[in-house]
């Protein structure tokens, strides 16, 4: 699904699955549940791991989750940052980190299509202990 800003024609699969990316960061900057609702799969199975949270396994479970989050008034002011997307069919992997008020976490989102749209089958975040450049070389390791 396109975002607001972006329009449909000329997109590559990479650049719709960051748009729903995009979105997604959006719905949880904005607090709008509905739109949060929206981007998550309805017919496929659906998961997420909060920041110390137990792993949510159904999708119940997941928006109720974001429902209590994005009513909070103390929940985190949030920006997604250095984002990349994979795709493999009908699956994408979306990795990126998170920018909270006084630290950073890595995600995770991992979309499929349903529906001709891309929507959000799974969400995971933790805190990024260290930085160290890219490329896979395992620098980021702690052992």
């Amino acid at each position: 699904m396109p975002g607001k800003d972006m329009p449909e024609k000329g997109l590559t699969e990479k650049d719709r699955v960051l748009s729903a990316n995009l979105e997604f960061y959006r719905a949880f900057t904005t607090r709008d549940t509905g739109a949060m609702d929206r981007l998550w799969a309805r017919a496929l199975p659906v998961s997420c791991v909060h920041p110390g949270w137990m792993a949510l396994r159904d999708r119940e479970a997941v928006m109720r989750s974001w429902r209590d989050i994005l009513a909070n008034p103390e929940a985190p002011r949030i920006m997604c940052h250095d984002e990349d997307a994979v795709l493999y069919g009908d699956i994408a992997v979306v990795t990126c980190e998170e920018a909270l008020d006084d630290n950073t976490l890595v995600a995770t989102n991992v979309f499929a299509r349903e529906d001709g749209s891309w929507r959000l089958v799974h969400h995971q975040a933790g805190p990024l202990l260290m930085r160290a450049g890219h490329g896979g070389t395992g620098a980021n390791r702690l052992n």
